[in-house]
């Protein structure tokens, strides 16, 4: 669920639903007070018709003063005497059999109904509205409500949209763009978060860079000791053959290889994309690399884009990995279909120990109980990874049902030129 979805809504939907409340709450209570205002006017309303219209008067001097409360009233008045009759009447008269009926709302149109002492009863149809404040108060505020509703939205609306902004930043930060930064406006809370992630970013990022920086430097520089060491060994004795020398030389050998990867893996963490791309048959370029491993490599002729160097490399250190810790016979096949290339390099050796199918591409893994001299998986397989990635493509392991281990890297094809 995104940020809009979820904060926004739920900042938002908390205004409204707080000034709904406060309008019912509000409404009930002017609604009570009205009521209250309205019968203690109603009372000294009929105390006032009662006085209008005394007992036994004149038919005449009632039906002038009915007159004059019409127009007072701005009403239609009938008077009925106990026993239903029509004593007086102004505008339209009123008939006995809408007497006592309950209108739906105060207003235009309401019956007023009088019953004096006598027992007379005095009707009056109101043409304007009926006692203080006529108007329904619950409408005036649902309007303000929605005023107000209207008016929370853009002021939330800039709020969560901060933070929209902010979390799209740390994901950006998080999927390896670490020159990320996000925009700072204002001076609240969201703000003072957004120069936090900006000042961390900072850091790490320098962290990182002087990291990478001294382990290229390192590994540069071990490259000179290494090869006045090989060099001396060369000139010693005139460079006899022996059992010792032998172990020497193979340690230098795998000192150097290290210090290669090392080197490569720093560079592609310092680049996001390739400088240099052709299109390249993987089945060619597997051949080329079986032959020289000793590996032997089957499949079809299959395109992809990447640079030749690279590839090389990972087509190497597969070959290389299933030699050094599998079992022969180490194959590779090479096919394509529906818009992929897949790389498929097996041994038949003891294959890799439970859980370790993803730990295997982590830089210098070594599964529990295995010795030193065994060694480790050293940067072969992580190199793999790297170089996958910057082709577009994936690498997984897979563990035949046969025993043995075999790794499929993914390609995108590429089309002919």
């Amino acid at each position: 669920m995104t940020l809009r979805n979820s904060l926004f809504v739920k900042i938002y939907l908390t205004v409204l639903a707080s000034l709904a409340v406060v309008a019912i709450a509000s409404a009930v209570f002017v609604r009570i007070s009205h009521d209250r205002d309205f019968e203690g006017w109603a009372g000294r309303r009929d105390a006032f018709i009662a006085a209008m219209l005394p007992a036994g008067g004149d038919p005449a001097q009632l039906q002038a003063t009915v007159e004059r409360l019409g127009a007072a009233f701005d009403a239609d008045i009938s008077v009925y005497d106990p026993d239903g009759r029509l004593l007086a009447t102004v505008g339209a008269p009123i008939p006995p059999r809408e007497i006592g009926r309950r209108p739906a709302m105060r207003g235009p149109g309401h019956m007023l109904v009088t019953r004096l002492p006598d027992g007379r009863v005095v009707a009056a149809r109101l043409r304007g509205p009926d006692g203080p404040g006529g108007r329904n108060p619950l409408a005036y505020l649902a309007l303000i409500a929605a005023v107000i509703g209207l008016g929370a939205y853009p002021v939330v609306r800039h709020l969560t949209r901060r933070l929209e902004a902010l979390r799209g930043g740390v994901e950006r930060w998080g999927e390896g763009r670490l020159d990320t930064r996000v925009a700072i406006s204002g001076n609240d809370e969201v703000a003072a978060v957004a120069a936090s992630f900006n000042r961390a970013a900072d850091r790490i990022e320098k962290l990182l860079e002087a990291h990478r920086s001294l382990l290229a430097n390192a590994s540069h520089e071990l490259r000179s000791p290494l090869a006045r060491l090989r060099m001396a060994i060369d000139l010693e004795e005139g460079g006899r053959a022996g059992r010792v020398r032998d172990e020497i030389v193979r340690n230098l050998g795998e000192l150097d290889a290290l210090v290669e990867e090392i080197l490569l893996a720093s560079r592609l963490d310092h680049i996001d994309k390739l400088e240099h791309r052709e299109t390249i048959d993987m089945m060619a370029l597997a051949a080329e690399e079986g032959a020289r491993s000793g590996v032997e490599v089957t499949g079809e002729t299959a395109l992809v884009s990447g640079d030749p160097k690279l590839l090389t490399r990972l087509v190497r250190n597969l070959m290389q990995n299933a030699l050094k810790h599998g079992a022969p016979p180490v194959t590779a096949h090479v096919q394509a279909a529906e818009g992929k290339v897949e790389l498929r390099v097996r041994d038949h050796g003891p294959g890799l120990p439970a859980g370790a199918g993803e730990r295997v591409f982590e830089p210098f893994y070594r599964p529990a109980g295995r010795s030193e001299t065994a060694g480790g998986w050293g940067l072969g397989l992580a190199l793999v990874r790297q170089i996958a990635g910057h082709h577009g493509a994936t690498v997984r392991h897979e563990a035949p049902a046969d025993g043995g281990a075999c790794f499929v890297v993914t390609f995108p094809a590429a089309t002919k030129a």
